[in-house]
């Protein structure tokens, strides 16, 4: 993405569109008055005779003015009355914003920020900040693998001008690391699977990571087997590109202050699942490319703490592996040994993402005892039919670990939905041919909770644990506001808020 951002006192370029924040009063602001007049009165007369528009939160309405005027076009972004305005909401607004900028064909933009009397609810830098955060967010674009490139010119430069510039600017900087993050995650779960496969994406880990400090080691299928990693090397076996495991470790406390217990997270990235031999229906198999969503998240929010310099130790781990059916897949009725040393009766091959976590769960406790973990993996259909696409449904062993990720949620607008542990689908999970089962007696019946109660096996007594079943969050066929229709990025700022407010020194 080409679009760059600058910040400033007064505008001392020229730009093609001005964008004007208006209340529900509709009355121009300093810089609304001084265009208005440069313009002739056309703007307070625009506004004055168009009736549908209210000014509401986010509505936009796009006004051409007269040659003499040192803008093109002027875009009037609503706020409405304030009442109930966060960074969030704004952020929202942002988006709309982008779509309105991108219809009328600007490709340098001055947002033109002045003093806002009534606003109460949020600093004007705040909102001026999340307002670009969102069009920076909902800008992204994957096109690279478009061979014929778009002969409109995209917007590319967008200054925000106005008093408060030094603030907002230090604001939008930590959100822009973050948004690295998000896109990044974007392009992992849009990215095709001929090209991202286990040892495509641990080398993609590498050159994205490596370079900013972040240790990186990759444990192939030799040392895997070695390790005794049954579970997964089990969902791999089908295919001819074989599993990997990336282990990602961010130092951000020195030595002289370092704690021995990292926080962790764990990432589900089956590259493709085409179900194994439990073969999935062929419509809509493509979108299996986005079973890998969870490890995309957790190697965004990385990358995200990585930009940001955050002061907190991190290890976190990815299990990467393709689902494939072949001669050589593993089969309904097998049973495996799990790197815990927990047999596990294989009833559906498509339920392979608990095994893949399974292995990482237990060589992160293992290798680094850490203060809690939090793993995400797309793991239910089940988990789309209780939430659909607007929440995750979030599986907690400890209520403070989910007061401060519910507080995160609340202040990132990715939404969680804390879902029941209960004891009856830990004990469902139990074989009576072997120690587990990967698949629930009742069927499909609370699948997301039962899968839970299967991954809560491989959590030690004691530790701080979070499932989130992104299955609905990682991917959308819609466009949203901040966020274009396929991957979502969900996960990575979530993650990062958590750790920012409760976990950095």
């Amino acid at each position: 993405m080409s679009l760059t951002f600058s910040f400033a006192k007064s505008l001392k370029s020229k730009a093609d569109t001005a964008v004007i924040f208006l209340t529900k009063e509709k009355k121009l602001t300093a810089s609304g008055v001084a265009l208005d007049k440069q313009a002739g009165g056309l703007i307070k007369h625009a506004l004055s005779n168009e009736a549908n528009f209210k000014a509401d939160l986010g509505e936009t309405f796009t006004i051409t003015l007269p040659t003499k005027s040192d803008f093109a076009r002027v875009v009037c972004l609503g706020l409405g009355d304030f009442k109930d305005i966060d960074p969030i909401k704004a952020e929202t607004a942002g988006g709309k914003l982008f779509l309105s900028l991108d219809k009328a064909g600007a490709q340098s933009v001055a947002v033109m920020v002045d003093a806002l009397p009534k606003l109460k609810t949020i600093k004007l830098e705040v909102l001026s900040a999340h307002i670009l955060n969102g069009i920076e967010l909902r800008a992204y674009s994957f096109t690279k693998y478009k061979t014929k490139k778009s002969e409109k010119k995209p917007l590319s430069k967008i200054t925000m001008a106005g008093d408060v510039h030094t603030k907002a600017k230090s604001l939008f900087q930590t959100l822009n690391h973050i948004n690295k993050g998000v896109f990044l995650a974007r392009d992992l779960v849009n990215e095709p699977p001929n090209t991202l496969y286990p040892e495509a994406y641990a080398q993609i880990i590498k050159d994205e990571l490596k370079p900013l400090g972040v240790e990186v080691e990759v444990l192939d299928e030799k040392k895997m087997t070695k390790l005794g990693m049954g579970a997964i090397m089990a969902v791999g076996k089908g295919s001819e590109r074989q599993p990997r495991m990336v282990i990602m470790r961010w130092n951000g406390v020195p030595k002289s202050k370092k704690t021995d217990r990292p926080v962790s997270l764990v990432g589900k990235g089956v590259t493709f699942d085409t179900g194994g031999i439990s073969l999935k229906p062929g419509a809509g198999m493509d979108e299996m490319k986005m079973d890998m969503g969870g490890s995309a998240a957790v190697v965004g929010a990385m990358k995200a703490i990585a930009l940001r310099k955050a002061k907190v130790n991190i290890v976190a781990i990815v299990g990467l592996a393709e689902n494939m059916p072949s001669h050589n897949a593993y089969r309904p009725g097998d049973i495996i040994t799990s790197y815990a040393g927990k047999t596990i009766e294989v009833l559906n091959t498509d339920a392979e993402g608990r095994l893949v976590l399974a292995d990482c769960l237990t060589y992160i406790q293992e290798k680094y005892k850490p203060l809690f973990i939090i793993d995400l993996a797309t793991l239910t259909g089940a988990m789309m039919v209780a939430l659909g696409h607007e929440y995750c449904g979030t599986f907690v062993n400890d209520n403070k670990l989910w007061d401060q990720m519910e507080q995160a949620s609340a202040d990132t607008g990715e939404k969680l939905w804390r879902m029941p542990l209960d004891p009856v689908w830990k004990t469902e999970m139990e074989s009576q041919v072997a120690d587990l089962q990967n698949l629930g007696n009742v069927g499909r019946f609370a699948g997301a909770c039962t899968a839970a109660g299967f991954l809560e096996h491989f959590v030690e007594d004691g530790t701080p644990w979070a499932h989130m079943d992104i299955a609905g969050t990682a991917w959308s066929k819609q466009d949203k506001p901040t966020t274009p229709k396929f991957g979502s990025g969900f996960g990575v700022r979530v993650l990062d808020k958590l750790i920012q407010d409760h976990y950095e020194a």
